[in-house]
């Protein structure tokens, strides 16, 4: 007779099954692993995960919305940083934390959004975690415009720097950038130097902030 699984093991396991499937759907892609694989990953029997699990579709969702929680919390952490009463101080620290989120987890993030509007609709909590990670971005410029640094619908403005952060980002981690600064070598005749990564990041934010700037009075 199986054990009866008390709220920890449930969740121990859960936990467990999260750390290798992450791995396995990033670098495998969703189509390229089964359950017997991560089973065997695991190391418990075929049958196991379907004790905690309905099937893979119910790992990847607990995967994708794990991956977005954490983002959202680097998110939210880099915005409670910024004092209320000079929001414009720092205004990229949010930005930087969604990079640095990517580039620190990068099998996380490319597997948040690769996904189809209807295998994110068909969990409630990925689409939760999804949600919050926008709601972020969006109280974060919202802000900003009641304070009179930016004009513009928020929700716009929240779009066009998501886009474009996801743009920079992915090209980052394809390895189709400049690399960081800290990894380029010094000219050998003392000319230029091809832009860093962090010049190109830099470039982004400075043409997407002058982009929505509110009129000087």
């Amino acid at each position: 007779m199986p054990k009866t699984l008390s709220a920890d093991d449930i969740q121990q396991f859960r936990e467990a099954m999260r750390r290798v499937a992450e791995n396995a759907f990033a670098t495998r892609g969703a189509q390229g692993v089964t359950m017997r694989e991560l089973a065997k990953e695991l190391g418990c029997s075929a049958m196991t995960p379907y004790r905690y699990f309905r099937d893979k579709e119910e790992i990847l969702a607990m995967v994708r919305a794990a991956a977005f929680n954490r983002f959202a919390a680097r998110l939210e952490a880099a915005a409670k940083a910024i004092p209320a009463s000079a929001p414009a101080i720092d205004h990229s620290a949010v930005s930087r934390a969604y990079v640095d989120f990517a580039l620190d987890e990068p099998h996380a993030y490319r597997l948040m959004f690769d996904q189809t509007p209807q295998q994110q609709g068909a969990s409630p909590e990925l689409a939760a975690a999804s949600q919050r990670a926008w709601r972020l971005l969006e109280a974060h410029f919202e802000r900003l415009v009641e304070a009179g640094v930016l004009e513009g619908d928020p929700r716009l403005i929240g779009y066009a720097y998501w886009t474009s952060l996801h743009g920079f980002t992915m090209l980052a981690l394809a390895n189709q950038l400049p690399p960081p600064a800290d990894r380029q070598a010094d000219s050998a005749d003392g000319g230029a130097h091809e832009p860093s990564r962090e010049a190109v990041f830099a470039q982004i934010l400075r043409m997407l902030w002058r982009g929505a700037l509110a009129p000087q009075k």
